[in-house]
């Protein structure tokens, strides 16, 4: 358990470090998940390759972080701003108990040329470990502020 700790916050230390543009921080609501809304952070890595981190609390006291390496395909035809992004990734609760997953995302974003909101909806299926349900799958609308 230390070892998995020490892992995800060693990840999370490299994605602060890393030096790209564009990073993104709100809220993910979910349809699907045992929480309102989850903290979502989006961390470029290179042009078309993010990470996604989300930090979630669960209405029965528990917490969940889910971690996403997605690629990122703009839609310039469709409109400037639009892109669709999917990847893999790993979740993990606390609560009573731990739980992991495995997860996908895919999804479609809008980013504002005029302001630095981006809006996205997106859908996270994911195969739990541990826990009978991680809240994963359903359709999600999150909000960020780009910067």
């Amino acid at each position: 358990m230390k070892k998995l700790l020490t892992l995800a916050v060693v990840c999370m230390a490299l994605t602060a470090t890393a030096t790209a543009q564009d990073k993104g921080l709100g809220l993910r609501f979910s349809g699907a998940s045992e929480y309102g809304a989850e903290v979502s952070y989006q961390q470029p890595l290179q042009e078309n390759h993010r990470l996604e981190a989300d930090l979630g609390f669960f209405d029965w006291g528990g917490i969940g972080l889910t971690g996403i390496y997605q690629w990122v395909w703009k839609l310039d035809d469709l409109s400037e701003g639009f892109a669709w992004y999917a990847g893999p990734g790993a979740g993990l609760r606390f609560g009573d108990g731990i739980g992991a997953a495995i997860v996908g995302q895919i999804g479609i974003e809008y980013t504002l040329q005029d302001l630095p909101l981006q809006f996205s909806l997106d859908a996270r299926p994911g195969i739990p470990f541990g826990f009978k349900d991680l809240g994963y799958g359903g359709a999600a609308l999150s909000i960020r502020y780009k910067f």
